[in-house]
């Protein structure tokens, strides 16, 4: 499947970019890292341009997450339970997602494009939230931005090594936001702690 894509990618260019990272970003099972690398690949080896690459990509994302997000915002979580199978939306990633959102909202939305298989359900949740459009816009484009030139960044400035190089950096942001994660939840757990032991002084000081 893959090798298909990068094929299409190779003969058809931007266009091809836009409209595979916008179902990508849909749920259609498309290796969004991998496409984005080989178009910075492209830019490097001189067959595409890099900044209308890069364009294309960027656009094909933020459409996607949009409709995505109107999706949410019109169907909500009917949509998400009854057709999510069906994109390897799974009911694992369903709940993280959601627990993650009600926890840190709109920064799922930025950092959750470099976690695969949880950027699929940010805008879906946001619009089932009725997270208002500009503040989801500007994280979800934000994020959207800096995720399509990161890969892109990696494609064309390693060249060659294109493949490997996309690999270890789509693991090291694994493993970076999940660290960032598993921090920011211990500092809620701190601070809940905390607040409920002063509330409890101040039930057995009255």
């Amino acid at each position: 499947m893959s090798e298909l894509i990068l094929q299409w990618v190779t003969h058809y260019g931007y266009i091809m970019i836009f409209s595979l990272l916008m179902v990508g970003i849909l749920g259609v099972p498309v290796p969004d890292e991998t496409l984005v690398t080989f178009a910075g690949y492209l830019s490097f080896k001189g067959d595409l341009m890099l900044l209308p690459a890069f364009a294309a990509a960027f656009l094909g994302t933020a459409c996607g997450i949009t409709l995505s997000y109107g999706l949410g915002r019109i169907g909500g979580t009917y949509l998400i339970g009854k057709y999510g199978t069906y994109f390897h939306l799974t009911e694992e990633r369903i709940i993280k997602v959601r627990t993650w959102f009600g926890r840190f909202g709109r920064w799922v939305l930025l950092f959750g494009y470099f976690i695969p298989g949880i950027r699929h359900l940010t805008a879906l949740t946001a619009g089932a939230s009725k997270l208002a459009f500009p503040v989801f816009a500007l994280f979800a484009f934000t994020g959207g931005f800096l995720w399509s030139l990161t890969f892109i960044s990696v494609g064309y400035f390693f060249g060659e090594e294109w493949g490997r190089m996309s690999e270890q950096v789509r693991h090291g942001f694994i493993l970076g936001s999940s660290a960032v994660a598993i921090l920011a939840s211990a500092y809620f757990l701190v601070k809940w702690i905390a607040h409920r032991k002063k509330a409890e002084r101040k039930d057995g000081a009255a």
